[in-house]
């Protein structure tokens, strides 16, 4: 008796790279002009290695998700975090340490209009989340904002739209994104400030006001030669190079809870989320803001840490 499953009939391979029918043939063929046409108007290379055709290629998509592997605890080496004896003031979960294909991508990212690359760190970012929070349901995710120029030249809030990739993804179940925080001038906070005073008292307050203005421009003219190694800053350069005392010096009072949103945030419990880790003096100052806002500061996380700048100087 003849074995039936040597009577099955063998079809040769097909190659998978056509379609049989003539409509969809034409359609890929338009497809790869169409991607031979982009590659030669708008070459794209990695953004680590420099391998043509594609903006983080496998190997170095790879080795940055070996460098997120495993978040860690990083206030350690936040200064701003920590209390003269040692004493942890916030606790911050990690997803890599800021340094090569993860702080190569994160700058290509955030400065170099290399959007695609949500894709490839956002993960990363929502793995920290979870190691932070476990499967608590209960907790309100706060971005940290960027500031107004920042998000003027780049045209995206960095933490936002990675926040954003992980929601669309169902990568954050149970988890609440509240967007409740902005960055505010420290021209636009003394004005709150006067406005909330009663009326017999703004004519004091507007003198004082105007004596500081008028302080300030006699010491620092617009003007003014600059001294030989001193690098004067513009306000919304960013916070690169400074110590931790200037750090903390500038975004002190820089974050306030949105208008309409005061109670959004009352009596919830919070995690702070924020790209770059340094000195932690931005955590510090979200958490401020969330905890007078009637929100209760768990912990924050954020996407790379590095060490803090060179500087001893207390804040």
């Amino acid at each position: 008796m003849r074995d039936p499953d040597l009577a099955l009939r063998v079809h040769p391979a097909r190659h998978r790279g056509f379609h049989p029918a003539r409509l969809m043939r034409l359609a890929q063929a338009l497809d790869d002009a169409v991607i031979e046409l982009l590659a030669i108007l708008a070459p794209v290379e990695c953004v680590c290695c420099g391998a043509e055709d594609s903006a983080l290629c496998g190997a170095c998509a790879r080795q940055l998700r070996l460098l997120c592997k495993r978040p860690f605890r990083a206030e350690g080496q936040a200064p701003a975090l920590l209390t003269v004896d040692g004493a942890v003031l916030l606790p911050v979960v990690a997803a890599g340490h800021y340094r090569d294909e993860l702080a190569q991508v994160l700058l290509s990212f955030k400065h170099l209009g290399q959007g695609q690359l949500a894709s490839t760190l956002a993960p990363a970012l929502g793995k920290a989340i979870r190691a932070a929070v476990g499967y608590r349901g209960d907790i309100c995710v706060v971005p940290v904002p960027s500031s107004n120029a920042a998000f003027r030249r780049r045209g995206f809030s960095p933490v936002h739209l990675l926040l954003g990739h992980l929601r669309r993804r169902g990568a954050l179940p149970g988890l609440e994104v509240k967007d409740a925080l902005k960055k505010v001038s420290p021209g636009t906070a003394v004005q709150t400030l006067v406005t909330a005073m009663p009326a017999w008292f703004q004519g004091v307050a507007d003198s004082i006001v105007g004596n500081a203005r008028r302080w300030r421009e006699a010491f620092h003219p617009a003007g003014a030669a600059q001294k030989p190694g001193v690098t004067l800053r513009r306000p919304g350069t960013g916070q690169k190079g400074l110590g931790r005392g200037d750090r903390a010096r500038r975004v002190r009072g820089s974050m306030t809870v949105r208008l309409f949103r005061e109670r959004a945030l009352e009596g919830r419990a919070c995690i702070i989320v924020d790209d770059v880790l340094t000195t932690g003096a931005t955590l510090a100052e979200a958490a401020r803001a969330v905890t007078a806002a009637g929100g209760t500061v768990c912990g924050a996380v954020v996407l790379a840490a590095t060490r803090p700048p060179a500087g001893n100087e207390l804040p």
